[in-house]
């Protein structure tokens, strides 16, 4: 009794290449199925996979630059939430001397895979001459 593949001069050459085929998408779509299965078993049974989601850290000048960049972050649905955390007070080294300014800081919850554009949609609409955009993944979530 013989278990495997049948040899190659067996195979006709249409069987030949359905079984290339099926193995060549057998191995690209490996990664596409792993990740919907993670997902879908992460929704069943409640739990998270660590690093799906990050917070992102913005500091501004003021309420009023924070709440547009929280708005316009949130409309354009670069995250689900972003908190306005009010009076900061930020010590740096700026262009060779050591400033101190009262802030206002934005901790924005997104979809990692959202960080790029998020960092982007920041730096095309901030004040600031360098806007940071400081982004940690979140290992753990309870919602």
């Amino acid at each position: 009794m013989r278990i495997g593949l049948p040899a190659a001069e067996t195979l006709q050459g249409g069987s030949l290449k359905a079984l290339l085929l099926t193995v060549l998408l057998s191995v690209f779509m490996f990664q596409l199925l792993r990740t919907v299965g993670l997902r879908a078993f992460s929704m069943a049974s409640e739990t998270y996979t660590s690093g799906t989601h990050s917070a992102a850290f913005v500091t501004c000048p003021n309420d009023t630059v924070a709440r547009d960049l929280a708005r316009g972050i949130v409309e354009k649905k670069l995250a689900a939430c972003v908190n306005i955390v009010p009076a900061i007070k930020s010590i740096y080294e700026w262009q060779g001397k050591i400033e101190e300014d009262n802030e206002v800081l934005l901790m924005i919850k997104t979809r990692s895979s959202k960080v790029p554009a998020l960092a982007e949609y920041v730096r095309s609409n901030h004040p600031y001459e360098v806007a940071e955009v400081i982004s940690l993944p979140i290992d753990q979530a309870v919602s």
